[in-house]
């Protein structure tokens, strides 16, 4: 998806959210050797998890509770070497290592797990520069769509200032209207005839186009402050 839209007119600082490259010491169990030597998988990985620490019992105080935990040292938890070594006991009372029973490897893992509405999520963001938002988001789309080829489950959501411009603008759609409205109404109150209220309504079209005309010379796209502007502009134009 970054490779995709990086590639459409106006992204810049396309980045993906970190969200891989951390080591984690991996530990499969050989149910083999586990057989062989009649140790049940669970004081395995009991010994295992006393690594990060393993909740025991508790410690009472009056009303309070602690949680009580086994850990290994830290000396022990940073050493591989060491940790193959843990000893763990069969049925006979005989001490296995831990390598015996199990295979330890490190691996890359997610460095963080950020979730959105219960379900994981990862991050591209992105700057627009040169060209209008909404215009760009419409292209970017349609390049994901056609180029990005998404696994069964996945779904992409656009957010920030183009989700903000979105909700702006329905609002706009709304505003622009009803203040149109409210200044014919006025108008045909003040005047008590369509006809003046019309011809003095006229003034509205005349003041957008000198609004477009002043963005155009600016080299400025529409935005949801302009379009405030414009509002204002209407009302101005017909008070004058």
């Amino acid at each position: 998806v970054a490779a995709v839209v990086s590639r459409v007119p106006g992204a810049a600082d396309v980045a993906v959210e970190p969200t891989a490259g951390l080591p984690y010491l991996r530990i499969v169990l050989n149910r083999t050797a586990l057989a062989r030597h009649g140790i049940d998988a669970r004081t395995v990985l009991d010994a295992v998890a006393a690594i990060g620490g393993k909740e025991v019992g508790q410690v009472f105080e009056g009303q309070r509770r602690f949680p009580m935990q086994v850990r290994f040292p830290a000396s022990v938890r940073e050493d591989v070497d060491r940790l193959k070594r843990i000893a763990i006991a069969d049925p006979g009372g005989r001490q296995i290592p831990l390598d015996h029973l199990a295979e330890l490897k490190f691996e890359d893992g997610p460095a963080q797990i950020n979730r959105d509405a219960i379900r994981r999520r990862a991050v591209v963001t992105c700057n627009v520069r040169g060209r209008d938002l909404a215009g760009f988001v419409a292209a970017a789309q349609k390049a994901v769509d056609e180029q990005a080829k998404l696994p069964t489950g996945y779904s992409v959501a656009w957010g920030g200032q183009f989700k903000n411009l979105q909700e702006a603008s329905k609002r706009l759609a709304v505003a622009v209207p009803v203040a149109l409205l409210l200044i014919f109404v006025l108008l045909h109150s003040t005047f008590g005839s369509t006809r003046l209220a019309a011809l003095i309504f006229l003034n509205v079209p005349m003041a957008a186009s000198g609004g477009i005309y002043a963005l155009a010379l600016r080299g400025m796209d529409f935005s949801i402050s302009a379009g405030v502007g414009f509002i204002a502009l209407f009302g101005v134009a017909v008070l004058n």
